[in-house]
């Protein structure tokens, strides 16, 4: 006995086809938001448009900042900038809040093995002269500076990072001497992020030391 085979179905035609195509759309459509969905809800991202505005500051600074610039090196649309932050303002704030809270950290963790005079010179001393990631950190530093000159709302941030700054360096030498160091350190690192002629560390050190005074030094 032969086996009959189901008839072959023609392809849809006029409606019934526009009509499967439409839904098809709808599909296609409703799967691709989903996934934008679950994108703009990946908790890693606003950490990472964060880092990248970081990025884009110390490349071109706040006045170069835009949200294009900004998506472009975090790798993600420009919808998920406007999605995550309110502004540009906003997203920039917020930058220079994470730089601060992960500075205050690295400053701090500097001093942890430090116990001598020699010692806590020595960092300081390098702090001043420090490398590319150093110099990164310093040109985000006084580009929040700057801000905050047109940005008051900035300047509760910079006064609460300098504060923190100076809580550590009393740690060795009192609330006095840490103030006027860290005023000169600050000093010393916009000369070296602007000279074309770096000062000798032997300089860096004696001014340090000079600043600090006897009674300012750790272990006096």
């Amino acid at each position: 006995m032969s086996r009959i085979e189901p008839p072959t179905a023609n392809p849809p035609e006029g409606e019934q086809a526009e009509e499967m195509a439409e839904g098809e759309r709808r599909t296609a459509a409703e799967s691709s938001g989903r996934k934008r969905r679950a994108r703009r809800n990946d908790p890693g991202r606003r950490t990472n448009i964060l880092d990248a505005t970081l990025d884009v500051i110390a490349d071109q600074g706040v006045a170069g900042t835009t949200h294009r610039a900004i998506a472009a090196r975090a790798g993600v649309p420009l919808g998920s900038i406007t999605y995550h932050f309110a502004s540009l303002t906003d997203l920039q704030a917020q930058a220079f809040a994470r730089h601060v809270e992960l500075q205050s950290a690295v400053f701090k963790a500097l001093f942890d093995d430090v116990e001598t005079h020699e010692q806590f010179v020595d960092v300081l001393v390098d702090l001043v002269h420090g490398g590319p990631a150093r110099h990164r950190s310093a040109v985000l530093g006084f580009e929040l500076h700057l801000a905050a000159l047109r940005n008051p709302g900035l300047r509760a941030l910079t006064q609460a990072w300098t504060e923190d700054s100076r809580t550590v360096l009393a740690r060795f030498t009192g609330p006095d001497s840490a103030a006027r160091l860290d005023s000169l350190l600050e000093g010393m690192i916009m000369h070296a992020l602007l000279t074309t002629a770096p000062e000798p560390r032997e300089r860096t050190r004696a001014a340090i030391d000079q600043t600090l005074g006897p009674a300012g030094r750790p272990g006096s």
